[in-house]
C-alpha cells in the first residue's frame, strides 16, 4: 500500500505543499494518515490532519473525535477539529453531512487529502449507473477536485486492512456503515460481494475503467468552444458534442444539475421546425429559440395587483388591458360583486367555469399550452368570492348575473 500511496502523491503534490489529511478515525483514513506520516519527509510536504464531528451518532461521534485527537497527538501531527449538528436537506442526511464536511475542509489552508479507495470508487460507479448517468458519472470519484486530492483510488480496502495489521494500527468502526439504510451500503454489502465472486479484482477494474472514462470526458469537454454555437452549427455536430453543449448551456441558464430528460428536451427545441419555439424547464427556466440562437429568458415577474374603482375606467399597461366598470350595461358582462374588484395574477386554487365545465385555471393554462413563463403575467379579475374573468380564458360563467350590480368590459391595449 505504501508504494501505491507514494506513487499517487508524487503526481498530486509538490515539495513544500501543506497536505491536510481528512481523518474520520475509520480504517481508510487512519491508513492514509499514517502512510503519509511515514513518507512525508521523502515527499517534502508539511503534514496536518482535520476531523469533522457530524454529531449524528451521539457518544459514538464524540468517541471518534477523541480517538483522532489521541492518535494525532501520539505522532505529533497538527490537528484541526470542526463540527456541526447536521440536519437532513433536500437530498437527504448523507448528502447534507457530506456538504457540511467539505465546507469545513475547503476553508483549511493547503491541499486536502481524502481517503477514498478503489472500493469506494467502484461503489460510486455502480451507484451512478443505477441512478442513470453519462461519462462524467461513470468516471467515478475525481482524483483532483480543486484543492481536494484523493491519493488512495488505486488502493483496495483489503490492502488497507493488511497495512493496518502490519503496523498494528487501531481504528474506529462507524456503526452506520453496517446498516442498509443508505443505497451505498446496500451496494457494498449486497452487490460488490457478488461481483467480487466473479472477479476478485473488480474494484480495481472498475476504478481503472472510471479513470479512462473520466479522461474521455475531459477530452470531449475540451472540444467545446467557450460560447454556445448557432443552432445551424449545433445541428451538424456529433450528438456527443451536442449533449455537452446543451448540458453546459442549461447549467448557465439556471439548471444546476441537468438530467438526460432535460438535455433531450433541449435537443427537441434545437431541431424544432418552429424558429421561435420555447420550452419550460425546472425552476421556472424558459429556453427559447430565436431562429439561429438558443437563449434563456429572464424570469418573468408578475405585475403588481391593482384595485379597480367601481364605477370607473382604468388602463393597466403592464397587464395589457383596459377595464371599464359601470352600474349600467356597457357592452361587457354583468356580475354581482362581493367586496372590491382586483386585477392580479393566478393564485393556487383559482377555478373558472367555461363551456366545458369547471376546472382549475392552472390546468386550463397547461391544456392551452400557456408556458409557465407567461402564466404569471396573464390578468385575473377577481373579488373576495373568487375569479370573475381570466385573460386568454374568458369570463367565469358561474359569476354571470342577469340582475347584475356591476357591468365589466375588458379590452386589450
Amino acid at each position: 500500500m505504501l508504494n501505491k500511496l507514494s506513487a499517487a502523491l508524487k503526481t498530486l503534490v509538490q515539495p513544500g505543499d501543506r497536505v491536510v489529511c481528512a481523518v474520520s478515525g475509520g480504517a481508510d483514513s487512519v491508513a492514509m494518515l499514517f502512510g503519509m506520516y511515514l513518507i512525508q519527509e521523502k515527499l517534502g510536504v508539511e503534514l496536518a490532519a482535520a476531523h469533522f464531528n457530524h454529531h449524528l451518532r451521539g457518544a459514538e461521534s464524540d468517541a471518534d473525535e477523541a480517538f483522532v485527537r489521541e492518535f494525532c497527538a501520539g505522532y505529533g501531527i497538527p490537528l484541526t477539529v470542526g463540527g456541526a449538528a447536521v440536519q437532513p436537506g433536500k437530498k437527504g442526511l448523507e448528502a447534507a453531512a457530506r456538504e457540511a464536511r467539505y465546507a469545513f475542509l475547503r476553508q483549511l489552508p493547503g491541499k486536502i487529502a481524502t481517503a477514498h479507495t478503489a472500493d469506494d470508487n467502484a461503489e460510486t460507479v455502480i451507484l451512478h449507473l443505477l441512478r442513470g448517468t453519462g461519462l462524467r458519472g461513470l468516471g467515478g470519484i475525481a482524483p483532483v477536485n480543486g484543492k481536494i486530492i484523493r491519493p488512495m483510488l488505486d488502493i483496495t480496502r483489503q490492502e488497507v486492512e493488511a497495512f493496518l495489521e502490519e503496523y498494528h494500527l487501531p481504528h474506529r468502526e462507524d456503526s452506520s456503515n453496517a446498516a442498509d439504510e443508505f443505497l451505498r451500503n446496500r451496494i457494498r454489502h449486497g452487490v460488490m460481494p457478488l461481483l467480487r465472486a466473479e472477479n476478485p479484482s473488480v474494484s480495481l477494474s472498475l476504478s481503472a475503467l472510471a479513470r479512462q472514462l473520466r479522461q474521455d470526458e475531459d477530452y470531449l469537454q475540451a472540444q467545446l468552444e467557450p460560447e454556445l454555437p448557432p443552432v445551424s452549427k449545433l445541428r451538424e455536430l456529433h450528438p456527443a458534442l451536442q449533449s455537452r453543449y446543451l448540458s453546459r448551456f442549461l447549467k448557465r441558464s439556471g439548471i444546476p444539475e441537468p438530467e438526460q430528460a432535460h438535455i433531450r428536451s433541449a435537443r427537441e427545441l434545437l431541431f424544432s421546425g418552429k424558429p421561435s419555439a420555447r420550452m419550460d424547464f425546472p425552476g421556472g427556466v424558459v429556453i427559447a429559440r430565436n431562429y439561429d440562437r438558443l437563449r434563456a429568458l429572464e424570469a418573468s415577474a408578475a405585475p403588481e395587483r391593482a384595485e379597480i374603482q367601481v364605477p370607473g375606467m382604468v388602463e393597466l399597461p403592464r397587464w395589457g388591458i383596459r377595464v371599464s366598470c359601470s352600474e349600467t350595461p356597457n357592452g361587457g358582462f354583468g356580475v354581482a360583486l362581493t367586496g372590491g374588484l382586483w386585477v392580479r395574477s393566478r393564485q393556487p386554487g383559482d377555478e373558472i367555469r367555461l363551456a366545458g365545465g369547471t376546472k382549475s385555471i392552472k390546468k386550463l393554462m397547461i391544456d392551452r399550452k400557456i408556458s409557465a413563463h407567461e402564466r404569471c403575467r396573464i390578468p385575473i379579475l377577481a373579488d373576495t368570492a373568487g375569479v370573475i374573468w381570466a385573460g386568454q380564458l374568458g369570463v367565469n360563467l358561474s359569476r354571470l348575473e342577469e340582475e347584475a350590480s356591476c357591468y365589466i368590459l375588458v379590452e386589450s391595449i
